[in-house]
């Protein structure tokens, strides 16, 4: 039922800035980043879910918190990058959109190196020594 409503505010949004664009494009762009605000409040109760069924599978397969909590910031950046990207393209900004995707990528390498240097550890550790 959530889908249903949340595509039904996008609908609604789209036209009445469809609508809008044309007399007054600045509200049109409020307009789209406001109802996009919205919907990702709305669904942050759902991501929370989620985020607790992680932590919950995790501690019971002994995984490192640190690693999950890690990789968790890593898809947090990579949609809050996403999100501003599409914000910039909409209000015809590409440029800017791509910067912002850009940084997004260097903050997720750099979230995930200390990741990538425990899997390097753990191979060379399983490697037999001559």
């Amino acid at each position: 039922m959530d889908i249903i409503q949340i595509v039904g505010l996008g609908l609604i949004a789209t036209f009445l800035a469809l609508v809008v664009k044309e007399q007054k494009p600045m509200f049109a762009f409020l307009l789209t980043v406001f109802v996009g605000v919205i919907i990702f409040i709305f669904l942050v109760d759902e991501i929370t879910k989620i985020i607790e069924m992680l932590e919950s599978i995790a501690q019971n397969a002994n995984i490192n918190m640190v690693y999950l909590q890690t990789i968790l910031k890593i898809i947090g950046i990579a949609y809050i990058a996403e999100f501003g990207a599409q914000i910039a393209k909409d209000a015809g900004q590409a440029a800017i959109a791509t910067k912002i995707e850009l940084a997004g990528k260097i903050l997720i390498l750099v979230m995930a190196i200390p990741i990538l240097t425990a899997v390097i550890e753990m191979v060379l550790a399983l490697l037999p020594t001559s």
